[in-house]
């Protein structure tokens, strides 16, 4: 995913930084627990395509984003 796309995209809900999860080929938003889909290196941000995260994962993936700003 190209970081300057990836800069200017926010989920369409909250218009938060998203996060990237390569491996899942997703765009994360933490605060409304949704997982944005890539299909084909295109992101797909309608709520009705995004998976939406369990309350843990949805955490982990938080604590995981902050840890990332403070280094």
């Amino acid at each position: 995913m190209d970081k300057q796309l990836l800069s200017m995209l926010v989920c369409p809900l909250c218009k938060g930084k998203l996060k990237y999860e390569k491996d899942a080929q997703e765009l994360l938003c933490t605060f409304d627990g949704l997982a944005f889909p890539l299909r084909d290196g295109v992101p797909v941000m309608l709520e009705g395509e995004a998976r939406r995260m369990s309350e843990e994962e949805k955490l982990e993936k938080a604590q995981k984003a902050s840890k990332e700003q403070a280094e």
